[in-house]
């Protein structure tokens, strides 16, 4: 599979790192913005264009991965599909629903599959957590927590991230994380309350809170912040059963109320380097190898299936009301 890398940022890297480890894939050029970009483009050893329409062009591309700023997803996603190309692109694919059915839309036209990098799908962590609230062992959920806190970002270039209309800020760059793996394991929630609180200085909200429910009475919340603080990147969640309590938190452990504690197996066969904050992972590695497989089949991703990203994002609309 040839693959077209658009963005040459933190996330390409980070993609760039991992499909070099993907049997049967070739990252053969990439796209880029501006001169910074082309010198990156040289260190990797990439034949560097200006626009995906070029690279189409010049290379036989099989795959098209976008990992550009939130903010450029959409006309990025359309030429990729316009010039007829099974299309990759970052969380969150869009700003809107509106936006992301156009996409969606779009890839149906053009008769090619449209993927949505929801990374945490890929994670031991979330694959446990699907484990055990399928097979029952602790009996049915009850109550969960979910936490991703981080220093405020700042270190993006422009601030693009600090941008609602670039990133669309807590809501679609960070919980939305936390929100699918939520939706994906208990279904689209039926109550959603929140709240958000921020310096009078800020131009956004700094931390949210969320409570999330089913009529069934499980409660799920959840707490997103990028904190005006040093905080360590912080990401964990609990969740509790009617005989025991499953907690991800260095590393995932079960205890039931027999007094039995299981420390779950995390481990990836392949680990990948991010590049980022990020330790050594087989998060993407799991993800790229999963869509490459997907787009040689011709077939959507059972795993991140298009129905939960619009409900997701639905799902944040919605917040964004209750918050303003």
């Amino acid at each position: 599979m040839r693959v077209l890398l658009v963005g040459l940022g933190g996330m390409g890297n980070c993609h760039l790192r991992n499909w070099r480890r993907v049997d049967g894939a070739d990252v053969v050029a990439c796209v880029g913005a501006d001169e910074g970009d082309k010198k990156r483009a040289s260190d990797w050893g990439l034949p560097y264009y200006s626009s995906i329409t070029d690279a189409c062009s010049a290379e036989a591309i099989g795959l098209v991965d976008v990992c550009a700023p939130t903010y450029l997803h959409k006309p990025l996603v359309m030429e990729a599909l316009a010039n007829g190309k099974p299309t990759i692109t970052e969380k969150p694919m869009a700003l809107t629903v509106k936006d992301a059915q156009e996409m969606f839309d779009a890839a149906d036209k053009a008769g090619v599959q449209l993927y949505v990098a929801q990374v945490l799908q890929f994670t031991r962590e979330t694959e446990i957590l699907r484990e055990v609230v399928k097979d029952g062992r602790y009996g049915k959920p009850l109550d969960g927590h979910f936490e991703r806190l981080s220093a405020c970002p700042k270190w993006t270039a422009d601030g693009w991230m600090l941008s609602k209309h670039k990133s669309g800020l807590i809501p679609y760059d960070l919980h939305i994380h936390d929100l699918d793996v939520i939706i994906s394991v208990f279904g689209k929630p039926e109550t959603i309350k929140a709240t958000s609180c921020g310096g009078a200085d800020k131009p956004y909200r700094e931390h949210y809170r969320f409570i999330y429910g089913w009529k069934s009475g499980l409660h799920v919340s959840a707490e997103a912040a990028w904190f005006n603080a040093c905080i360590p990147f912080t990401a964990r969640w609990r969740v509790y059963f009617e005989r025991g309590c499953l907690v991800a938190e260095d590393g995932v452990h079960g205890y039931g109320e027999d007094g039995k504690h299981t420390e779950f197996d995390i481990s990836d066969p392949v680990t990948v380097s991010a590049g980022t904050n990020l330790p050594a992972n087989g998060w993407f590695y799991r993800e790229l190898s999963h869509f490459k497989a997907c787009a040689e089949a011709g077939i959507p991703s059972p795993l991140v299936p298009r129905e939960r990203v619009l409900t997701v994002l639905e799902t944040v609309e919605q917040i964004e009301r209750i918050t303003g």
